[in-house]
């Protein structure tokens, strides 16, 4: 019971964590931005998700680690951070927000996804071997900057204020 509090714990903690560095200095410099510009470096972020590759990799993780749990989430980051590549190529065009919208929707359920599966296949922590930094450190980041990404797409689309655009009575 103990390595599964601290597992649980670690996560918690994670996303108390990321959420302070997010409203701190991340959403702050973010909101400062256009659009396009506030989502290039969160796309970017994700195209590092081909990492999660390394659940198929034993040595990595335990030989016990379940391929239930290990297959979809390896390919579903790997997808995750094909869409992110291809969002962040398109960013400019119009067909940029729709890429967005998909890598969002679709990263944001596969990193949901993997907590269920995890959960469901009985995953012990211990089956994670040096993987086990990605969900209780990396997966909160990956969250709240998805978080972000909706919150950028669902503003108008506006061009920060600057010296020259603003008026003074």
């Amino acid at each position: 019971m103990l390595p599964r509090l601290i597992f649980f714990g670690s996560v918690a903690f994670s996303f108390v964590a990321w959420g302070i560095v997010t409203v701190q200095y991340i959403w702050p410099k973010l909101r400062s931005l256009d659009r396009t510009e506030a989502l290039r470096p969160l796309l970017i972020l994700h195209i590092f998700r081909f990492f999660g590759m390394v659940f198929l990799v034993t040595g990595v993780v335990s030989p016990d680690l379940p391929a239930s749990f290990a297959n979809p989430t390896a390919y579903g980051d790997l997808a995750a951070a094909i869409l992110a590549l291809l969002a962040l190529m398109t960013i400019s065009s119009g067909a940029g927000s729709f890429f967005t919208w998909i890598f969002n929707l679709w990263g944001t359920f596969d990193l949901l996804n993997a907590f269920y599966q995890g959960n469901h296949a009985g995953l012990q922590a211990g089956q994670l071997g040096a993987t086990y930094i990605i969900p209780t450190i990396i997966v909160p980041l990956l969250l709240i900057t998805h978080g972000l990404v909706f919150r950028i797409l669902l503003q108008r689309q506006h061009q920060p204020a600057t010296l020259e655009s603003r008026h003074f009575a």
